[in-house]
C-alpha cells in the first residue's frame, strides 16, 4: 500500500480543520471551535518529517493572511525543498463571507502555486474535486520516487 503525508498549514482561523473533516468526510461543517494546533515552532521539523505535500489553507477575507501563508510557504515548503507542484494553495471562504472570488495578489513566489478557492456553503464538490487533482499529482510522485529507490537497489 502506498501511504503519503500530506500537511494542513497555515493562520489561525482559516479553516485547516473544516475542510480536511470535510475532504476527508469525518464530519459535518458545524460551527466554529478552535482546534489545538501545534504553535511551537520548535516541533516543525518533526512534523515535516518524510512529509509528500503542504496544503497551505488561509481565509481570503482576512488580509493579514495573505502576509502569514509567505511564511507557512517559507518553512514548510522551501526549506523542505519540496518542488512547487506538491503544495496546494487554498483560498477558504468561510460561510456568509459571500466567496468573492476577487484577484488575489500573491506575491513571489505564491504566485506559482496552484491556488484553488474553498467555499463549502455554495459549491462543496469544486474543492473536493481540485484535492482529488492534487493527491492524485502527490500519489504519482511517492510512486515514481519509490520506483526510482527500487531500481538504484536493484543495479
Amino acid at each position: 500500500m502506498l501511504k503519503a503525508k500530506i500537511l494542513f498549514v497555515g493562520p489561525c482561523e482559516s479553516g485547516k480543520t473544516v475542510l480536511a473533516n470535510f475532504l476527508t468526510e469525518s464530519s459535518d461543517i458545524t460551527e466554529y471551535n478552535p482546534t489545538q494546533g501545534v504553535r511551537f515552532e520548535s516541533c516543525w521539523p518533526a512534523l515535516m518529517k518524510d512529509s509528500h505535500g503542504v496544503v497551505i489553507i488561509f481565509n481570503a477575507n482576512t488580509p493579514s493572511h495573505l502576509k502569514e501563508i509567505e511564511m507557512w510557504h517559507s518553512c514548510f515548503v522551501q526549506q523542505q525543498l519540496l518542488p512547487d507542484t506538491q503544495c496546494l494553495l487554498v483560498a477558504h471562504h468561510k460561510p456568509g463571507s459571500g466567496g468573492d472570488r476577487g484577484n488575489l495578489c500573491l506575491p513571489s513566489p505564491l504566485n506559482k502555486l496552484k491556488l484553488v478557492h474553498s467555499n463549502l456553503e455554495d459549491d462543496p464538490e469544486e474543492i473536493r474535486l481540485e484535492f482529488i487533482k492534487y493527491l492524485k499529482g502527490i500519489v504519482n510522485s511517492v510512486s515514481e520516487s519509490r520506483d526510482r529507490e527500487e531500481m538504484s537497489i536493484i543495479t
